[in-house]
């Protein structure tokens, strides 16, 4: 696995698309208020911007599972990534998009300003996005050279 494959010039930049796309949950940390307010606004409203954030997020995932099945047989160790992120994240805007209780409280329950555990899970997430904007680069460097 991984030797015989080859990296396509849009995965480095998936990565470094959702390692940005985690590491501004910064703002989080910074100032919950606004951040909880923005988000719970984009998906409470559903106007333009919530479906481009919804689309590109959507369409990156797909194209990422896609590829993982196209290369089956030769795939490095990353792109399991496309299959376990991309079906949970396939599955968050779903449920987003569908309205589902459960993931909605889930959601309400995340942005709750006040609630004690609310920098556990921003930095949770920041920790992924940092690690998966370095995967992002490594695999430039790795794409340049070769």
């Amino acid at each position: 696995m991984g030797k015989t494959g080859r990296i396509h010039a849009w995965e480095p930049w998936f990565f470094l698309f959702f390692g940005v796309f985690h590491l501004h949950r910064i703002w989080g940390l910074v100032d919950r208020q606004s951040y909880a307010s923005f988000w719970l606004g984009i998906m409470e409203n559903k106007g333009w911007p919530y479906f481009v954030i919804m689309g590109v997020l959507a369409a990156l995932c797909v194209l990422g599972i896609v590829t993982f099945i196209r290369e089956l047989g030769h795939n490095f160790w990353w792109r399991w990534v496309y299959i376990g992120g991309g079906a949970y994240l396939l599955f968050d805007l779903f449920a987003i998009a569908t309205g589902m209780r459960f993931w909605n409280e889930l959601i309400m329950k995340m942005f709750d300003t006040t609630l004690p555990y609310w920098n556990v899970i921003w930095s949770a997430f920041i920790l992924l996005g940092g690690a998966v904007f370095v995967l992002g680069i490594i695999l430039l460097r790795k794409r340049v050279k070769t």
